[in-house]
């Protein structure tokens, strides 16, 4: 598959060396065994595209030799360490390892890495002594919020205030995206509240988006940015609550099926279209490689720096911005969703008005 590769920034200038170079292992056969650690439940993605993307791909690397064992640590960072710890015991060939908590996995990685065992950081900059890393170009996802949103507000942008809504402390791509919104939005509009949202939950961002509208005023937020559709969901739920008429744009992240429905009815204002087919092909391909003993030359093109480690072979996959435009010729077109999932009979007369059908 041929992959647009984004510049790659470093994530960190401090610390540690490159670990130890992949490849240089024992040659292994096609009935090898990748563990998978996926880190929550919560945001439809993670189970209904990554998880069965990578094992298709796994299986089609390793004549339907290899096979995948799967854990989700349900947001819960101690829980995944202890999964890595089983998947070390069972001596699994190879780690992909989505991070709850970048910070908190270090130690497990170096377990891993202590036991022959190499590790794909999935989606997240796992800090430690990984072996390769794929996810999206975290700060552009950031810039195509941030932009999507001021196009939306037009004149309106400096006639009140805006509420940004960022994703958990824990997980490192909140800070990029938070960062590539700051990149677009700062001197533009006047943000009155912002929120570090904990553990993503859409519960969260509704609690956080009821005390901005008590500390602001309904009537002064002309816009929202939301990091991810699964708060801009709880986001909507509260100003729906306060009685606003009209509701301001609010942008989101992951393109999930509730998030593009809100789209069609005009809720929502856009999303972040992630090709995970793309990524999670990625993922396999570099998993399977280094199971192998095989080096990652000819699928990772760039490197990028975690806090701990330098040097780390990397593919960056390209964003695309979601509104009621582009939908045919994003979701629909790469079939992670049918017209008939997206548009049921609740949104049928919405799809009909957008030329949905």
């Amino acid at each position: 598959m041929a992959v647009s590769l984004a510049a790659c920034g470093s994530a960190a200038e401090s610390g540690g060396d490159k670990s130890d170079s992949p490849g240089s292992g024992e040659k292994k056969g096609d009935a090898i065994t990748v563990g998978l650690l996926l880190p929550e439940n919560q945001t439809a993605r993670y189970e209904k595209f990554d998880k069965p993307l990578i094992e298709k791909k796994v299986k089609e690397l390793t004549n339907n030799k290899g096979k995948v064992v799967y854990s989700n640590a349900k947001q819960d960072a101690t829980t995944q360490n202890q999964q890595v710890d089983t998947m070390v015991t069972n001596k699994v060939d190879v780690l992909i390892v989505d991070a709850v908590d970048a910070k908190a996995i270090a130690g497990s990685v170096k377990k891993a890495k202590e036991a022959g065992i190499p590790v794909v950081a999935y989606d997240r900059l796992a800090e430690g002594p990984i072996d390769a890393y794929t996810s999206f170009d975290n700060e552009e996802v950031g810039k195509a919020q941030g932009t999507a949103l001021l196009e939306a507000l037009g004149d309106k942008a400096k006639d009140g205030q805006i509420v940004m809504m960022n994703g958990s402390v824990t997980d490192p791509n909140a800070a990029d995206f938070k960062k590539g919104a700051h990149s677009v939005l700062d001197g533009k509009v006047k943000i009155g509240k912002e929120y570090d949202t904990k553990e993503w939950k859409p519960e969260n961002a509704n609690a956080n988006m009821e005390g901005a509208i008590s500390a602001l005023g309904k009537d002064k937020i002309v816009g929202v940015y939301s990091a991810n559709d699964g708060m801009a969901g709880g986001i909507i739920t509260a100003l729906k609550a306060a009685g606003l008429s009209k509701l301001p744009p609010v942008t989101g992240q992951d393109a999930e099926l509730a998030g593009v429905q809100r789209i069609v009815t005009g809720e929502q204002f856009m999303s972040v279209y992630k090709s995970y087919p793309q990524e999670a092909d990625i993922a396999a391909q570099m998993a399977v490689a280094l199971a192998k003993g095989e080096k990652l030359d000819s699928i990772a093109k760039d490197t990028v720096d975690s806090a701990t480690t330098k040097g780390v072979p990397s593919v960056l996959v390209p964003v695309v911005s979601l509104t009621q435009e582009n939908i045919k010729d994003t979701v629909i077109k790469d079939g992670i969703y049918t017209i008939d999932e997206i548009c049921t009979a609740k949104y049928k007369a919405a799809c009909d008005k957008i030329g949905l059908k």
